[in-house]
């Protein structure tokens, strides 16, 4: 079989790739829905479908192999507390959990992650029943304007798992023995996650507080 029976694109469709990928440059987050009667619709097999677990949903996505896990999620999915600060994984305000483990969301692409299991900031609580850790940050003013907030919760949950798991970081005395739960500890391991209104205090006796500890 010749590989043009396998895969056949017209001019049109070239030309329709080609608008997209310019447009896309700006916006990697392409909305494929057309307007009903539309005669410009994209060829489906362009992108893939992703199928991944969203705050224990299961959901599918067509995306574009550059649109990233960010993107994904607050353009397609609708999930808003999810923020966008740096987009260069240097503030951690698009930190989520995937898999029980924190990651910067907007420096991975949504299309590595067929089968994963996402947690965002809806996702650990509701307004009538907070979690833990977002209860703390109430209790202690952990935020000013609030725009880091969600990234610094998703970052603080896990990173009390990676200690509870053992996991040693930079500070961890005796890396043969258990993690211990920590002031230092707990500032190390939330270095990477910016508050630019300076809430660093509040932040780690909400931590603290939720650890079982003394800040």
């Amino acid at each position: 079989m010749r590989s043009s029976d396998s895969f056949k694109v017209t001019r049109r469709d070239l030309m329709i790739v080609g608008a997209a990928t310019v447009v896309g440059g700006a916006a990697p987050a392409i909305a494929l829905e057309q307007p009903e009667g539309s005669t410009t619709a994209l060829p489906e097999n362009l992108f893939p479908t992703v199928a991944l677990t969203v705050n224990g949903e299961p959901r599918s996505l067509r995306v574009d192999t550059r649109t990233t896990l960010l993107d994904a999620l607050r353009e397609q999915l609708h999930l808003t507390g999810t923020k966008k600060g740096c987009d260069h994984g240097q503030c951690g305000a698009c930190t989520v959990m995937l898999n029980g483990r924190r990651i910067n969301s907007c420096l991975t692409l949504a299309v590595m992650h067929e089968g994963d299991s996402v947690t965002t900031i809806e996702g650990l609580g509701s307004p009538v029943s907070l979690h833990p850790m977002q209860a703390a940050f109430i209790k202690h003013d952990g935020y000013q304007c609030g725009y880091c907030t969600p990234g610094q919760i998703c970052s603080s949950v896990a990173m009390l798992k990676e200690v509870e798991a053992g996991v040693p970081s930079l500070v961890t005395g005796d890396l043969t023995t258990s993690a211990e739960a920590s002031v230092a500890e707990f500032r190390e391991r939330m270095s990477g996650n910016i508050c630019r209104c300076g809430a660093y205090s509040n932040i780690m006796e909400a931590i603290a507080e939720v650890a079982g500890r003394k800040a």
